[in-house]
């Protein structure tokens, strides 16, 4: 079974959306707070971090390497090893809370709240579920090989989403 689950997604009013995810991986904590965290990390599985400011209220530039989309904003909350937030354009708030389970295990439980029509709601979350296989993979010790990017895992998770 994926550790990745199927999301959830919450309608506020016209045109905001919560999608929700949670993602249980064998991994510890710490090795996931590096993947969420550092741009050696994001790299493997999200995004170019061209500007990664590490601290509540620091600057933030992520650069999707699979279509060269650059989003910029600010760190919007910061504690260590539990929780990091990203506020930036276009997707607003990005929300990663870390669970440990046991000793090997973490759980992520994550939060985008966005505007858009509800087509960019299954465009989002087909994304998302992407990129959280990408980051199994990348923990596997197979970061995302973005120059063989396709959008095929991408439009059959939007296919089921949609359904």
């Amino acid at each position: 079974m994926s550790p990745v689950s199927h999301a959830t997604s919450e309608h506020h009013g016209e045109d905001r959306w919560s999608l929700r995810f949670e993602v249980h991986l064998p991994h510890p904590d710490d090795v996931l707070w590096t993947a969420l965290t550092t741009p050696d990390g994001l790299r493997g599985w999200l995004a170019a971090a061209d500007v990664l400011e590490r601290r509540l209220g620091g600057a933030v530039t992520l650069r999707c390497l699979n279509n060269g989309s650059t989003y910029r904003g600010h760190v919007t909350a910061w504690d260590v090893e539990r929780v990091v937030e990203y506020t930036v354009a276009e997707h607003e708030r990005i929300r990663f809370h870390l669970e440990r389970v046991g000793t090997d295990s973490t759980v992520i439980r994550f939060l985008n709240e966005r505007g858009g029509s509800d087509a960019e709601r299954l465009d989002c979350l087909a994304g998302w579920h992407a990129h959280f296989e990408l980051l199994e993979s990348a923990l596997a010790g197979h970061p995302a090989d973005w120059a063989a990017w396709t959008d095929t895992r991408w439009a059959e998770l939007r296919s089921a989403y949609a359904a």
